[in-house]
């Protein structure tokens, strides 16, 4: 197993299209958890959004409401929390977790029930992650669902557990690259590098996300030891 980490700069340099995407990780001092999640978007309707906060939880809003095609699979709730444990997703799942934890089930239960996006022929794959704190520490999850054939008939449901590493996170988008259709991420979630400070982080990758198709980021930082939390977030189209 390679222990090489990539700059979020690298991961994202000359690929227009990487779609939507999650970060977490753990800052290089070892004193902060972090998270990012950022959209793109080809069409006018998907292009069409901002991130709002209420609280603790982010949403997906229109920025026109009057050019919306087609809200359901562009306006949900990226970031949720339930207790002790932050949810991030690339759509209405987010929901199906909640729900779940507050079941007293768990992340992979929750996914278990879910698949990819129904928008062939592109079978968008469902992203999300899990952070879990503890008494000044944490743990997360991610799950990749991806259709197992090219007409959306199967769905492989994917989970990954960390341990988190000092200036260590890892990066899972929606698709590999453009195209037409658009192919699904593959592999494991990439290992990228993870800063101190929160500022740095997000402008990082909003400054390599591809101009014409970036739409909004959203980052996040929690000090383990007090509990801090600090907020970034970017909108293209926002006032």
């Amino acid at each position: 197993m390679s222990y090489t980490r990539k700059s979020m700069a690298r991961a994202l340099k000359g690929n227009r299209y990487p779609g939507r995407g999650i970060v977490v990780g753990k800052s290089s001092d070892g004193k902060k958890a972090m998270f990012a999640y950022f959209i793109m978007g080809r069409s006018e309707n998907s292009r069409n959004r901002v991130f709002a906060e209420y609280g603790d939880e982010l949403r997906t809003e229109p920025f026109d409401p009057q050019k919306v095609s087609d809200p359901s699979l562009i306006i949900y709730s990226p970031v949720k929390v339930v207790g002790g444990d932050v949810i991030v997703t690339n759509g209405d799942q987010t929901d199906t977790v909640e729900e779940s934890l507050k079941a007293g089930h768990c992340f992979r239960h929750a996914l278990m029930q879910r698949a990819f996006e129904p928008d062939a022929p592109n079978f968008t794959p469902r992203i999300s992650a899990i952070l879990h704190f503890g008494k000044k520490s944490f743990t997360y999850e991610m799950s990749i669902l991806k259709s197992a054939d090219a007409k959306g008939k199967k769905c492989n449901r994917y989970f990954f557990a960390y341990e988190p590493v000092n200036g260590t996170g890892h990066f899972l988008h929606t698709y590999q690259k453009n195209g037409d259709p658009l192919p699904s991420f593959e592999g494991e979630p990439e290992r990228v590098r993870v800063p101190n400070d929160l500022k740095e982080f997000a402008d990082e990758i909003w400054g390599n996300l591809d101009a014409e198709n970036k739409i909004s980021l959203y980052c996040r930082s929690v000090e383990l030891k007090t509990g801090k939390v600090e907020r970034i977030l970017f909108n293209k189209y926002g006032k």
